[in-house]
């Protein structure tokens, strides 16, 4: 799956995984489908590393990517549970438990 992404959801990445350097493509070069599967797989050196990651994002940045994954454009299911259980924690913290709450009812997750 190949996703043009936009200048917005480009800038994130960044902020997100300043060391690739610009690039949202892998080591081998092919593009990455998502934003967190990346972040959380290939940068991150842990569930802490992925939240400190995370709470870069201002509130905007945060509910901008929330709204990604309601619109299936980001995917969070194949994180680890730790990532996941960081990311609703970070959600819960900057947005609301309430947005947390709509999150795991699309998710799926109890």
């Amino acid at each position: 799956m190949h996703r043009e992404f936009t200048d917005k959801e480009v800038e994130i990445f960044n902020k997100l995984a300043p060391e690739a350097g610009g690039s949202m493509n892998s080591p081998m070069g092919h593009p990455y489908p998502f934003i967190l599967r990346p972040i959380s797989h290939k940068f991150a050196e842990s569930s802490e590393d992925f939240g400190e990651r995370l709470k870069r994002l201002d509130v905007n940045e945060l509910e901008f990517l929330t709204n990604l994954i309601f619109e299936g454009k980001e995917e969070v299911r194949s994180l680890d549970p730790e990532d996941i259980d960081v990311l609703m924690e970070v959600i819960a913290k900057k947005i609301s438990p309430e947005r947390v709450d709509e999150l795991k009812d699309y998710l799926g997750i109890l």
